[in-house]
């Protein structure tokens, strides 16, 4: 069906933005000796004590978190924009550092009642937590002023922690500064393969982050507590330790531990080219040619196997081949018809979801369940990885636990695709664009559906429609622009006019787009600020109504990514 576009509240914003006095001053400069936190529960740790949240648009969470055990959650409705408040004792004729942690939705920093000059900062929508942080000065008479996050109309909620007011002790009382968390406990090795070892270790409290040592060199930084360091040699063993960071600084060492990676197993495939076609392959007959693994055209160097089974137990899922649907197709061929096609150099990967998928994973039971499951299936059948195609929403926590419990199984040589729909990846702070960020040092490609589409916002603010240059590119910008590698963002489109009930495109039009995209060629009216030559590629549903529809698609579509240099 197709969707409505959103509402166009993007020049309002800017207005708005535009009308205020906003003074961004970036990170927080070191406060002086003397100064002190003003501020009262600037980590929610005792709930919302000493704030006051409009229409009761406030709450405390548990996670997401930036430090500590709480968060604030503001959630805007109607009207109301969610601002919390605090009074905070001042000095006259002082000058304050105002900071804070923020992520989720549009979210607003600022401080009233100054007695000189009021100030604010802002930011976009973050699907990780980023620091704002603004300076002001009391006027002549000023002993108190009032502090507060807020976030927009209508839009995402928005977190808040650790907020501050450094400077001269106005004699409210405050929260004392941070300090340098303990070592990590509990480090261990949770698997290996032939060039890479998974660790895990225990929560740090007061930690914001870790940081992973190999050999006493810092080689990752994380803000989970679990890693897997890669691109290491067979058969050897390797000496790991961790540090707990926060704004205070750096931990002790955890103590050492060893890991000894696998001999090489001299598995084909290789990796992938820089350039890569995904395309789904039909595990049904639906009037498209019926396939064999076999008969999949050689432009695709990623097959993506539609679709894995839900089971009954929650999060885990299972493969049945449709052995009659497909004209006897045994699992015995299925299984070497895979082998082959990774002895040419190609990636077969389980999918799951489409249109009518019924997984979730909305816990960490089910998100252990997903893992251990796929994991099954890859061990079964020698899948490469996964490609989530779950179109009725997913829980970016607990898919992301999924996908990285699965990683620290299977290891470095994972294959993790995605295929959100154009709605999923208009913002951020949508949970499939918020899973793509958390999972991005493990993410092979995100292959949005520029199809079954209504009209959606491009990178610029304006309304485009699906159906021409101009849609695939100023959509496929909100990606590069948010945080994803141009490596890691595909064009999905169908392969022919029975691939979708709307947004097919002829294969030159989808050329076009990858020309303007990776070279700055052959766009429409719009052209990116950037050009991306590491772009990945395309996808399309599906090698079945390709083979339809004559290979046409293949043919021009592969050849021109596999061309793109």
């Amino acid at each position: 069906m197709p969707r409505p576009p959103r509402r166009r509240w993007a020049g309002a914003l800017a207005a708005v933005v535009t009308a205020s006095v906003l003074s961004l001053t970036g990170l927080a400069g070191q406060a002086q000796a003397a100064d002190v936190n003003n501020a009262k529960n600037g980590g929610y740790e005792s709930g919302l004590s000493n704030w006051t949240c409009t229409a009761g648009s406030g709450t405390t969470v548990s996670s997401p978190v930036h430090g500590g055990s709480a968060a604030l959650k503001g959630t805007p409705a109607g009207q109301d924009n969610a601002q919390c408040t605090q009074a905070v004792a001042v000095k006259p004729n002082s000058t304050y550092t105002l900071s804070a942690w923020l992520q989720g939705g549009y979210a607003y920093l600022g401080v009233t009642g100054t007695g000189t000059t009021d100030v604010s900062t802002w930011t976009p929508d973050s699907a990780s937590w980023k620091q704002l942080s603004t300076t002001f000065t009391t006027g002549a008479s000023t002993t108190s002023v009032t502090v507060y996050t807020h976030g927009w109309y209508g839009q995402a909620p928005y977190y808040a922690d650790d907020l501050s007011v450094f400077g001269p002790d106005g004699g409210g009382g405050g929260d004392p500064a941070p300090t340098i968390p303990a070592a990590p406990t509990g480090l261990t090795v949770s698997s290996t393969t032939s060039s890479s070892v998974s660790l895990s270790w225990n929560t740090v409290s007061g930690a914001t982050g870790y940081n992973v040592y190999q050999a006493g060199t810092k080689v990752q930084s994380t803000t989970w507590t679990s890693a897997t360091v890669s691109s290491l040699a067979a058969s050897t063993t390797y000496s790991f330790q961790v540090t707990a960071t926060n704004a205070a600084g750096e931990s002790a060492k955890s103590t050492a531990v060893t890991g000894t990676t696998t001999a090489s197993s001299g598995g084909g495939g290789g990796p992938l080219p820089k350039h890569a076609v995904t395309g789904y392959w039909q595990n049904f007959n639906n009037g498209a040619t019926v396939q064999k693994i076999s008969a999949v055209q050689s432009q695709y160097d990623i097959i993506a196997v539609a679709f894995a089974d839900a089971t009954t137990t929650p999060g885990a899922v299972t493969f049945n081949l449709d052995s009659a649907g497909l004209g006897g197709y045994t699992v015995d061929q299925f299984k070497a018809d895979i082998k082959a096609k990774q002895a040419a150099g190609k990636k077969v990967v389980i999918s799951i979801g489409g249109q009518n998928g019924t997984v979730s994973i909305s816990d960490s039971t089910s998100a252990t369940n997903f893992a251990n499951s796929v994991y099954s299936l890859m061990q079964t059948y020698g899948f490469d990885g996964v490609d989530i195609d779950l179109e009725n929403g997913l829980n970016a926590t607990y898919m992301t636990q999924a996908l990285r419990s699965l990683s620290a199984k299977a290891g470095s040589s994972l294959i993790i695709t995605m295929a959100p729909q154009t709605i999923d990846m208009q913002s951020t702070s949508n949970t499939y664009f918020q899973t793509a960020l958390n999972i991005k040092d493990i993410l092979t490609v995100v292959n949005m559906q520029y199809y079954n589409s209504g009209s959606m916002l491009g990178c610029d603010g304006k309304v485009y429609s699906q159906g021409s240059v101009d849609f695939l590119t100023a959509l496929a910008c909100i990606q590069l622009q948010g945080g994803l590698a141009p490596s890691q963002v595909g064009l999905g489109l169908p392969a022919s006019t029975s691939g979708a009930g709307s947004g097919y495109v002829s294969p030159t039009v989808v050329n076009n787009a990858l020309d303007c995209l990776a070279k700055g060629t052959n766009c429409g009216s719009f052209k990116p600020s950037s050009t991306y030559p590491d772009l990945r590629g395309a996808m399309t549903w599906s090698t079945n109504w390709d083979a339809s529809a004559g290979n046409a698609w293949s043919n021009s579509v592969g050849a021109h990514v596999h061309a793109l240099g």
